[in-house]
């Protein structure tokens, strides 16, 4: 009955709220050498927009780098010297927008916007001045120049097949053994319960490792996505969402007792968020706040986000300490429910 009549109700509002290809409060950085009033005004309709945010003013070119490093923004503005001296004595000027281009799809959107913000305000001094006015935005996509849609579509990729493997076929692989009846043998057997859920995982967590390294080698080899950071760093941060998952799994195992029941729960609880919540395919920071707060419980949205700053951004271990932190806490508290309300008596 919770699915016949819970189900249709999460899907609405998952599919009306979550998909979406809005750009909403994108956050903005600005690089503004001379704080004049044209770069001021337009500064101010960008903040004024529901498109964007600016979160930073900052003062010189070096700060660009550690911006996107450490994601404080997702669009930095950057104005050319003397702006509003030279729109109004030469009647152009120039702005660049320089765009975290890992998912080429948001990056597109939201320059586009700021551009076509940009425009407005160039229509604004053409209507209260004879002169014609001319501003320029020169985008430039950092991190994807050639917009490869594979830049964001291999992190989630990995995030769903994951889930996929370790958390959906776990579980059935040990509910399958309640229904069958030999898991009474294999508790009654000398070995203890930890070693006959480790039997159970172990198949699953050697096929995520290669699944992991064929995808691997397709994108580097087939869709010529390149693993600019550190090897070592992406295989330690698969390691820990692999370990995720398979406690995902063990905790659905020890809540049902079919392989149905197992499988209902596996894909509402695992399959639509991930695809849906996770930012595999919709940018989060677009969605309603709900759905965001919702959002940070779902591993896969760590992992993607740490997979993007090694594999693209080519960022260190050290960058994405955080994202590390939350999946270690996350597998401790799944293995210790787990392991809390494992029955070693059938009843």
């Amino acid at each position: 009955m919770m699915i016949l009549l819970l189900m249709p109700i999460i899907q609405i509002i998952l599919f009306g709220f979550a998909l979406t290809t809005e750009v909403k409060n994108t956050e903005v950085a600005v690089l503004a050498p001379t704080n004049d009033e044209a770069s001021s005004r337009i500064i101010e309709k960008i903040n004024a927009s529901a498109y964007f945010e600016v979160v930073e003013q900052i003062h010189s070119t070096d700060e660009i780098q550690p911006i996107f490093r450490d994601s404080k923004a997702k669009l930095i503005m950057v104005f050319e010297e003397n702006f509003g001296e030279k729109l109004h004595q030469t009647g152009k000027a120039h702005i660049q927008l320089i765009a975290d281009a890992t998912d080429p799809n948001a990056a597109t959107s939201f320059t586009f916007y700021a551009s076509n913000i940009i425009g407005s305000y160039q229509q604004e001094l053409m209507g209260a001045a004879a002169n014609p006015y001319q501003i320029v935005p020169e985008v430039r996509m950092l991190y994807n120049p050639q917009m490869i849609g594979a830049f964001n579509f291999v992190p989630g990729v990995l995030g769903m097949i994951m889930i996929l493997i370790c958390a959906m076929m776990t579980s059935i692989a040990i509910v399958r053994e309640k229904e069958m009846g030999t898991m009474e043998i294999l508790l009654v057997s000398p070995m203890k319960p930890i070693y006959i859920i480790l039997s159970k995982i172990t198949p699953y967590f050697v096929l995520s490792f290669i699944n992991f390294a064929t995808i691997m080698l397709l994108s580097v080899f087939v869709l010529k996505v390149p693993i600019v950071g550190s090897l070592m760093s992406l295989i330690f941060v698969s390691f820990l969402y692999i370990m995720v998952s398979l406690s995902l799994g063990m905790l659905v195992s020890t809540l049902t007792d079919s392989q149905q029941a197992a499988m209902l729960i596996s894909g509402m609880a695992f399959m639509i968020p991930v695809m849906l919540l996770s930012g595999m395919i919709f940018p989060v920071e677009n969605m309603p706040l709900p759905l965001q707060l919702f959002s940070n419980i779902i591993p896969a949205k760590w992992y993607i986000i740490a997979v993007k700053a090694i594999m693209i951004k080519g960022l260190g271990l050290a960058s994405v300490l955080k994202e590390v932190g939350i999946l270690i806490f996350m597998c401790v508290i799944l293995i210790t429910v787990s392991l809390k309300k494992f029955k070693i008596r059938l009843e």
